[in-house]
């Protein structure tokens, strides 16, 4: 009778133990595995920080910059959703029993619009920073246009991963 206490009194023991150490991982949420403040995916630095460190912005320039940002997000975010649907329509080609040649080169051509106006846009907003930028800090915008496509590029995704 004594080894089934003791192993009655072990399983609780180790049960207890195992609730706590659930219930302590989900009431502390994921703190561990969030990136630092100012930091995007995979603990990259955001683009904003990159270039307000980079350019040395007052914090005049950091409130233009802001407005900057929204702009661009705004038409992004748009041509973004675009780009979705239009997807979208042509992924759904696939379901039919014979595909119109027509309507895919027609939606592959609007996605390359979209993808156009999206560079587009880029560009524009870089030459809208460079108006906020003082002449002391040209230099450094030189510098950084030499980085953009490395800096903020998307992470290419691991091999395995389709």
């Amino acid at each position: 009778m004594d080894k089934i206490k003791l192993l009655t009194f072990s399983v609780i023991v180790l049960l207890v133990l195992n609730l706590g150490t659930l219930g302590y991982l989900f009431f502390s949420g994921t703190k561990g595995h969030r990136p630092p403040p100012g930091r995007g995916p995979e603990g990259r630095p955001q683009p904003k920080e990159i270039i307000i460190e980079k350019l040395h912005f007052d914090a005049q320039q950091q409130k233009e910059y802001e407005k900057l940002i929204l702009s661009h997000r705004t038409t992004i975010n748009e041509l973004d959703d675009h780009i979705r649907d239009s997807k979208n329509n042509l992924y759904l080609q696939l379901i039919k029993t014979s595909i119109d040649v027509k309507t895919k080169d027609s939606l592959i051509a609007i996605l390359a619009t979209y993808q156009k106006q999206i560079e587009l846009t880029h560009f524009n907003h870089f030459q809208d920073i460079k108006k906020i930028c003082h002449p002391n800090q040209l230099d450094d915008f030189y510098d950084l246009t030499e980085e953009l496509s490395r800096l903020f590029s998307k992470p290419r995704p691991r091999p395995g991963n389709d």
